[in-house]
């Protein structure tokens, strides 16, 4: 059977076969389903212009009010990437790629034009400007990942880029009103650390018909939590409990977020006053 073929994808994407995409698919959904984390990567360098075929690919996400309330970062010089992976818990392979990328909520190039022409700008101090900027880097992130993927490589992205991002900010000469969201490893994956495709919720979990039912998640969290200890154990993980167990315990205390429990006051500080 073809590794890539959609009954292994779906197989491997929900820990059973569901349903049969044969008439739907593409390439395009071969790239989605088949993403995974890359935590290894070789140091061979990147074909010239992938990093701007990724800024365009980013580009071409939507954006709200045509705003591009977003920005990123491409750091490539070793002792900057190493201060980065120390910054986001000491992640090696923030070292290991060639490439990483920090998306930006960005409200500050707004705030920079509005001074330049003398104009107000204070709706950039609502909180609905900053989540416009979180949902306008994720998207523009999500694009580019797409877009690496399909040309070979692998990614990972680092939410520990919020740990300190105070400290994040200095490193990258961040002015005020400038966050960021998270971090995205890309590289080759290096094959003798084999990157294997997570289970997800069943699709009864997560997708609602008309209105939001919660109690009818039951059965598939339960269906899930088996489906993951079955995930763990083929790849060797030790990992305590189930799957809920495991995710509330991520939940459970202020300590449990890792330094991200000051984020409100962290983002004052930053120029975000959130009203």
């Amino acid at each position: 059977m073809n590794p890539h073929s959609p009954t292994e994808l779906i197989r491997d994407r929900y820990g059973n076969n569901l349903f049969d995409l044969e008439h739907l698919w593409n390439e395009t959904l071969e790239t989605l389903l088949s993403h995974r984390s890359v935590r290894a990567y070789l140091p061979n360098a990147l074909p010239p212009q992938t990093l701007e075929t990724l800024v365009a690919a980013a580009q071409s996400a939507a954006t709200s009010s045509n705003l591009q309330t977003w920005s990123v970062v491409a750091v490539q010089d070793p002792a900057r990437k190493n201060t980065l992976a120390q910054l986001s818990g000491n992640q090696a392979h923030i070292d290991q790629c060639p490439l990483f990328l920090v998306w930006l909520a960005d409200l500050a190039r707004l705030n920079y034009l509005a001074a330049q022409r003398g104009t107000p700008a204070a709706g950039l101090d609502y909180l609905e400007l900053f989540i416009t900027a979180v949902v306008d880097a994720s998207l523009a992130a999500q694009n580019a990942t797409i877009a690496a993927e399909s040309l070979g490589l692998g990614t990972v992205y680092i939410g520990g880029i919020r740990n300190q991002p105070e400290q994040v900010a200095e490193t990258l000469h961040l002015p005020p009103h400038l966050f960021a969201v998270f971090g995205l490893c890309v590289g080759y994956p290096d094959k003798a650390t084999v990157a294997t495709i997570k289970p997800r919720l069943p699709q009864s979990a997560v997708l609602h018909h008309e209105t939001y039912e919660l109690a009818q998640q039951d059965a598939a969290i339960a269906q899930y939590n088996e489906v993951m200890q079955q995930f763990y154990e083929s790849q060797k993980m030790d990992v305590a409990g189930d799957w809920v167990e495991h995710s509330l315990k991520r939940v459970a205390t202020a300590q449990a977020l890792n330094g991200r429990d000051q984020l409100r006051e962290q983002l004052h500080r930053l120029g975000f006053p959130l009203l």
